[in-house]
């Protein structure tokens, strides 16, 4: 029987991600190997994610390899994945999830001092940030995760916010200086999990249902639903977080002007059955409430 062939960016964490997924097929009795492919995103290396606006930018390229019968299984960062996925692919699985939410390498966000130079490649960290400390000095920073750290160590920034989930995944906990609880930072919408996708039939399918982790998909259900009611891509000042516990949900959601300067909250509770239905109206409820007009000008 063929391998089933994973198809995954070349990045240190990417590569963690589907050497874990590959793990746990092979725990299934599925043989499998990893084809990395190079994304549009990482190509484009030297110009910060928001001004590049292009959805899929960390995951167009691979879905073409599923589409195509090069690739049977793809992993992402779900936080990567555009709500709108193409004809012809399906999300077979989101595992368990790995801490959703933000983390300040370098020092606390209390101990910065006013013009401290702190990096993040995301809107909505930045947007946050300044909202939380307008004295501070917010710069963009790309790489993978492993050369914003150098930079980090490089002094070129006082302190840098990354996702927890990737810094203990590779082993990096020890390098956190505060976690940043989500009624502080809102964390991206499935920030933490991770989506795989296939085609909706063959092995592929089949092999990656068997992974799926039912409250972590409803509580990624809702985060997405919000994000599609708003409108927006992975790169925009959008922030939800959903915690399921004895089959209830409760979401959160926020969206940011990028200077920080207006910020618009809300949240939700209900079964996690409604999963979409409540994060598809607390993302109306968040437009009627000003959101529009802030993203309006995120996109103009």
């Amino acid at each position: 029987m063929m391998p089933l062939v994973i198809a995954s960016r070349g990045s240190q964490l990417a590569l963690w991600q589907a050497h874990w997924v590959e793990r746990q097929l092979g725990a299934c009795g599925h043989a499998c190997r990893i084809q990395i492919i190079k994304t549009t995103g990482d190509k484009i290396t030297g110009v910060p994610l928001a001004k590049v606006g292009a959805k899929g930018l960390f995951t167009k390229e691979i879905e073409e390899a599923l589409l195509e019968g090069r690739a049977d299984v793809a992993v992402h960062s779900l936080k990567d994945l555009p709500t709108d996925l193409p004809p012809g692919l399906v999300l077979a699985a989101v595992p368990e999830r790995e801490d959703p939410r933000d983390a300040l390498l370098g020092k606390p966000l209390a101990q910065l001092p006013a013009g401290a130079k702190v990096g993040t490649s995301s809107l909505r960290r930045a947007a946050q940030l300044k909202k939380l400390r307008p004295d501070l000095v917010v710069e963009s920073v790309r790489g993978n995760l492993d050369t914003r750290v150098r930079k980090l160590d490089e002094g070129q920034y006082d302190a840098i916010v990354l996702a927890a989930a990737g810094l203990k995944r590779l082993g990096w906990a020890d390098r956190i200086a505060e976690i940043l609880p989500p009624e502080v930072m809102c964390p991206a919408v499935g920030q933490g999990a991770l989506a795989i996708e296939t085609r909706p039939d063959g092995a592929g399918f089949d092999a990656a249902a068997a992974l799926d982790r039912a409250p972590t998909r409803a509580a990624v259900t809702a985060e997405r639903a919000v994000l599609a009611a708003l409108g927006g891509g992975c790169q925009v000042p959008i922030g939800a977080h959903a915690e399921v516990n004895d089959g209830r949900l409760k979401l959160v959601a926020i969206v940011a002007s990028p200077d920080g300067a207006e910020l618009i909250r809300g949240q939700s509770e209900g079964a996690t059955a409604d999963a979409a239905t409540l994060g598809r109206s607390l993302g109306e409820d968040l437009l009627s409430r000003g959101a529009r007009k802030i993203l309006e000008t995120v996109y103009t």
